[in-house]
């Protein structure tokens, strides 16, 4: 067979470009995405979102901002709530008109089926947005970072499919940052704690400290320990500080601020619910 007569299979023209492409992540990104991630909804696997910042003249590509889009993803569909992300869009170029979209992220190792959808839909928002993808599972120990740009895999002159290729990236930070980030990437949280966790937690804390403060007490009285007059000063401003109630008026004071927390917390499960009725209305009334 002649030499023309062969069908290549090569990248399209624009895999010279991305290999010339890099990224600079600030952490603010990155800790936003972590935030989304553990406030998302208890249906969703993953979070999605817009990537804002600028290209530097050199070419790299400063990644300075985001914001989540809710989305549902199906076998083979996903469907993004667009008419948000324009919103969302427009309200950041009101603070900040000097950023403008360069990618997406989406939490989890690596890309998925799914991904090549939302990466065609932001390559209609900006030409060749960078996907950057946050482990938020710790799959290997810690949150693993990736940026990676979609190329073009062709044979001979037809189009066959998109392949991303992963590109170097920097995390730039100052040094209380990276404190922050290396306990970040660490530590793993799947869903922040409900109203009624954090109270109960709180409440063990209390019982808790109010138990070393009585052992300390009996302590100096038996003579086991050496009195200290400016600990002996502060307990006697603390107990001085609370309101002089009985044990009726207490509880009903406990159990009144119980029952307006149970109603919050009622009302802002049917607001939830309202929400997330019409997001689902909304999706569908867009899907062809």
């Amino acid at each position: 067979m002649a030499a023309s007569d062969r069908t290549v299979l090569q990248f399209g023209t624009s895999s010279a470009a991305s290999a010339n492409i890099t990224a600079k992540v600030h952490p603010l990104v990155v800790f936003n995405i972590c935030d989304c991630y553990v406030r998302r909804s208890d249906q969703a696997e993953r979070v999605i979102g817009t990537l804002l910042g600028s290209v530097l003249p050199d070419g790299t590509v400063d990644i300075r901002n985001s914001y989540v889009v809710p989305h549902n993803e199906f076998s083979d569909q996903v469907a993004l709530d667009i008419e948000y992300h324009h919103t969302m869009l427009k309200s950041h170029l009101k603070v900040n008109p000097q950023e403008v979209i360069v990618g997406w992220f989406s939490t989890g190792l690596g890309v998925t089926g799914g991904s090549a959808l939302i990466h065609e839909f932001y390559s209609r928002e900006v030409p060749n947005p960078v996907h950057l993808t946050v482990d938020t599972g710790f799959s290997n120990g810690e949150g693993t970072i990736k940026a990676c740009v979609s190329v073009n895999l062709s044979l001979g002159d037809r189009p066959l499919a998109a392949q991303f290729q992963e590109i170097p990236f920097d995390l730039r930070m100052v040094e209380a940052e990276r404190v922050g980030f290396d306990i970040l990437k660490t530590t793993m949280v799947d869903k922040l704690p409900s109203d009624l966790e954090g109270m109960e937690v709180l409440m063990e804390r209390l019982v808790t400290l109010i138990n070393d403060v009585y052992k300390y007490v009996d302590d100096v009285v038996e003579g086991r320990l050496a009195p200290d007059n400016s600990i002996g000063r502060f307990l006697s401003e603390a107990v001085s500080s609370l309101p002089k109630l009985s044990p009726q008026d207490f509880d009903r004071l406990v159990n009144d601020n119980l029952q307006d927390q149970l109603l919050l917390l009622y009302l802002s499960s049917i607001t939830r619910t309202q929400l997330s009725l019409a997001e689902k209305l909304n999706t569908a009334a867009q899907m062809p």
